[in-house]
C-alpha cells in the first residue's frame, strides 16, 4: 500500500477494463492525484502501447458526475431523483428490506447480477460470492459474453487453450475471424504488424468492414452467423487437395477419418451461397491457409453472439489441427488463455457456503424473462460491475422489470448508470486504481498485481469491503469473511493442480508486477477433453443431442424483418462504459448504422441521414453510414451508447434474449429489423 503514501511520482499499475490485452501501466501523480497515465514500457506484451480508452481514464476517475456517497430514491423509479444518506443507513436500510424477504419469501428472491467491468479477480469474483453464497440468494449464470464460444471451443480443445501471442512475431498468415482487433486487441495487431514485415500476410473475416477490415490485406465479408460453413468448406478443400497433416491426425486427433467424410457436403458451390463468400474465395482462403506455415487464427468474439455460436467457434477451432499448425511456432488459435493462468476459484468464492445445493439458477441474458415472468419473483437485485439496463438483451423488457415497484434494487457503481436510476439504494464504487488486486489475461500469459495508487474517491468502497461490511451487519461469523484482500489473493493463488502457476504467488508478483505461465507445448500435454486428445469428433455432444462433428446449422428466423442486425463494438467505449463521457462521445461522434448502397437507394437513405431502425421489440434512430462495408441485407452499428439527451440510441431495445446453441451464451447479433427514413 505504500504508493498510496506516496504524493508524487510514477507508480506501476495494470489496466482493469474487460479487454484481452491487459496492459501494463505507469500512473503519474502529482500531489496525490493522477495526473497522467501512460504504458509500461517494460512489460513484455503491450511493450508501452495503450489505447484512447487508457490514456484518457483520468477524466473518468475525476469525472465530475462520479458518484461520492450513498443514495436513495426520493422520486419515482427511474426519474434518477436521490438524496445523500450515510453508508450505515444504505447497510441498515439493505439487511432490513432483505431479512423481511427471506423471513418471507425465502433467500432465492434475491438475485445478485455482476459481470466485469472490473476484471480484478477479487472484486468480480471474490468477497462477492462468499457473500450471497451464505446469504443463499439465487445464482447468476454470467453468459452475457464469451459463454457459447468458450464452451464450443472447450468441446474441441478441453479448455481455454491456444497459441502463446507473443510467438505470432513468427506468423506468416494471420487470420482475424469475426474480431474488430484494431479496436479491441491492439497488440495482436502491434504482432502482427511485427510479422508482416517479415513477409506475413493478414486476412479479416467479418460482417463489417471495419477498421481491422480495412487494415487487412484481404478482408472477406461475411454473411452472419455462416461461420461454420465457412471453416468446413475450407476443410472440404483440405481434405480433397490433400492439404492435411495426418501424422498430426492419427497422433493427436480423434474423428480426424469421420469429419473427412462428413465435410464432403460442404463443397464450395453449397457454402459459397451459404455464406455470400464467393467459390473464387472459398479456393484461395482454403489454399492459402493449407499451404502456408504459420497460420494462426485470432478467433473473435463476434460469431459467437449468434444462435449457432458455439458451434461456429467450436468448428473454426478445429483447422489449426488439420494442417498442424499446433506443433507450429506461431500456429494454432487463440479463442482465450484464461486456463494457463487459472486459479483456485473455490477457495476464491467458497461455493461451500451454499446450503442449498439446489438453489435455482438465473440465466444474466434472459433478465427481463426473470423480472417479469417467474413463478417465484425476484424481489430485490443487487447490481455490480454491470448495467443491464444498457448491456442486456431485450433492454425494453429489462427496463420494464427494473420499473416493478414491488423490486428492491441496489446498485454500486462509480456513476448514476441507466440502471442506477431505477435503484432504491446508490453506492459509490472505488476505481481500480484504488484498490489492490491481481489479474489474469485471457489473452496473453502474463498474471499481474494492482496495488492501489491513490486513496479512495471521496465515500467510495470497493467490492470487496461492501460484501465485508454485509456480511457484517447480517451477523455471518464465519472467519472468511473478515480475510483481507492480501488473503484472498494468496488463497487463489494457492492451486497446485494448475501446474502452468507454479511459483507463482503473492510475493512474487508485488516483487516482479507481471509473471508468466509455465507454458509448455499445448497438444505435447494430455489435453483437458474425455480422450486427452483435440476432439473432431465429440462424444459428450453427442450425448447432449447435438451434432457430434462441426455442422453449419442456420440462426433463428424469429420475424420477417428484412435486415440482419449486428449491434457490434466500438472503437472509443468498452460496452456501456466511457459512453456517459464527454471525451469519449466526442471522439465517436454519433451513432451510425452502416448499411450497403444498394439496399439505401432501395429505401431512398442517402448517406449522413437519420433512420429508424425498429422490430417487434423495440426500436432506434441512428444516422447512415452508406456504403459496401456491408453486405446487402444486412445492418451494423457500433457501441452501446448511453442515455444521452434528445437521441434514441438504444441498440439492445432490438436484440433478442434467446440463449445460444451451448453455454447459455447470449445471441446479440442473430436478430432481425427493418430500416427507414424518418
Amino acid at each position: 500500500m505504500a504508493y498510496i503514501k506516496e504524493q508524487n511520482g510514477v507508480f506501476p499499475s495494470v489496466c482493469s477494463l474487460d479487454c484481452p490485452d491487459q496492459c501494463g501501466l505507469l500512473v503519474h501523480k502529482k500531489d496525490g492525484k493522477i495526473i497522467k497515465i501512460e504504458g509500461d514500457p517494460d512489460h513484455p506484451v503491450t511493450k508501452g502501447n495503450i489505447c484512447n480508452k487508457v490514456r484518457h481514464m483520468t477524466q473518468r476517475i475525476y469525472d465530475p458526475k462520479r458518484l461520492q456517497y450513498p443514495l436513495k430514491r426520493v422520486g419515482a423509479k427511474g426519474e434518477g431523483k436521490f438524496e445523500r444518506i450515510t453508508w450505515k443507513e444504505a447497510l441498515e436500510t439493505i439487511h432490513t428490506r432483505w431479512t423481511d424477504l427471506i423471513s418471507t419469501e425465502g433467500p432465492e428472491s434475491i438475485l445478485p447480477y455482476s459481470f466485469y467491468g472490473n476484471m480484478g479477480k477479487l472484486n468480480s469474483e471474490g468477497m462477492d460470492r462468499r457473500f450471497f453464497h451464505r446469504l443463499g440468494a439465487t445464482l447468476l449464470d454470467r453468459t452475457i459474453c464469451s459463454a457459447a464460444g468458450s464452451k464450443g471451443y472447450r468441446y474441441t480443445m478441453g479448455g481455454s487453450f491456444g497459441t502463446d501471442p507473443e510467438e505470432t512475431i513468427d506468423t506468416k498468415l494471420f487470420i482475424f475471424w469475426g474480431v474488430n482487433a484494431v479496436s479491441t486487441n491492439m497488440h495482436q495487431v502491434a504482432l502482427a504488424e511485427k510479422a508482416r514485415k517479415n513477409g506475413a500476410k493478414i486476412i479479416v473475416i467479418d460482417v463489417h468492414k471495419n477498421q481491422t477490415g480495412r487494415w487487412a490485406d484481404w478482408f472477406i465479408p461475411i454473411l452472419p452467423g455462416t461461420d461454420s460453413a465457412l471453416a468446413l468448406g475450407i476443410m472440404h478443400i483440405l481434405y480433397q487437395e490433400n492439404m492435411v497433416d495426418h501424422r498430426f491426425l492419427e497422433t493427436y486427433t480423434v474423428g480426424y477419418e469421420e469429419l473427412r467424410e462428413h465435410v464432403k457436403q460442404y463443397d464450395p458451390q453449397t457454402v459459397a451461397h451459404i455464406t455470400g463468400v464467393s467459390v473464387e474465395d472459398i479456393f484461395k482462403l482454403a489454399r492459402m491457409y493449407g499451404t502456408t506455415t504459420p497460420a494462426f487464427i485470432r478467433i473473435g468474439n463476434g460469431m459467437q453472439h449468434h444462435d449457432n455460436g458455439g458451434m461456429c467457434v467450436r468448428t473454426v477451432a478445429c483447422l489449426p489441427a488439420l494442417t498442424g499448425q499446433w506443433l507450429v511456432r506461431g500456429g494454432g488459435a487463440i479463442k482465450g488463455n484464461g486456463g494457463f493462468l487459472a486459479h483456485n476459484s473455490e477457495a476464491l468464492e467458497r461455493p461451500d457456503l451454499l446450503e442449498n445445493k439446489h438453489t435455482r439458477v438465473v440465466n444474466m441474458n434472459l433478465i427481463g424473462k426473470a423480472l417479469l415472468e417467474l413463478e417465484r419473483p425476484i424481489r430485490s437485485m443487487f447490481v455490480y460491475n454491470c448495467n443491464p439496463a444498457l448491456v442486456a438483451p431485450e433492454g425494453n423488457k429489462v427496463r420494464e422489470g427494473l420499473l416493478r415497484d414491488d423490486l428492491f434494487l441496489v446498485v454500486h457503481d462509480l456513476f448514476l448508470t441507466e440502471t442506477a436510476k431505477y435503484a432504491d439504494i446508490v453506492l459509490p464504487a472505488t476505481s481500480a486504481f484504488e484498490n489492490i488486486d491481481f489479474y489474469a489475461s485471457y489473452w496473453h500469459h502474463y498474471m499481474q498485481i494492482q496495488e492501489p495508487v491513490i486513496e479512495a474517491y471521496q465515500e467510495s468502497k470497493s467490492n470487496s469491503e461492501v460484501f465485508r461490511l454485509l456480511a457484517k451487519t447480517f451477523g455471518f461469523e464465519e472467519e472468511c469473511f473478515r480475510d483481507r484482500d492480501e488473503d484472498l489473493i494468496k488463497q487463489a493463488l494457492d492451486y497446485p493442480e494448475n501446474s502452468w502457476i507454479d511459483g507463482i504467488d503473492y510475493e512474487t508478483l508485488l516483487d516482479n508486477k507481471y509473471v508468466k505461465a509455465n507454458r509448455k507445448t499445448l497438444v505435447a500435454e494430455k489435453l483437458k477433453t474425455p480422450s486427452g486428445k483435440i476432439e473432431l469428433y465429440s462424444e459428450q455432444l453427442e450425448a447432449l443431442g447435438l451434432p457430434a462433428l462441426p455442422t453449419y446449422t442456420p440462426i433463428v428466423k424469429d420475424n420477417d424483418h428484412p435486415f440482419l442486425f449486428i449491434p457490434a463494438p466500438n472503437h472509443n467505449f468498452l460496452n456501456s462504459t466511457f459512453s456517459n463521457n464527454e471525451k469519449h462521445i466526442s471522439l465517436e461522434k454519433v451513432a451510425r448504422l452502416h448499411l450497403n448502397c444498394k439496399d439505401a437507394e432501395r429505401l431512398g437513405i442517402e448517406n449522413g441521414e437519420k433512420v429508424r431502425v425498429w422490430n417487434e421489440r423495440g426500436e432506434c434512430e441512428l444516422v447512415a453510414a452508406v456504403g459496401e462495408n456491408v453486405l446487402q441485407g444486412v445492418v451494423v452499428t457500433q457501441g452501446l451508447w448511453a442515455d444521452l439527451p434528445d437521441t434514441k440510441y438504444f441498440v439492445n431495445a432490438l436484440t433478442p434474449d434467446r440463449v445460444a446453441d451451448m453455454g447459455g451464451g447470449a445471441t446479440f447479433f442473430s436478430g432481425r429489423v427493418s430500416v427507414g427514413k424518418l
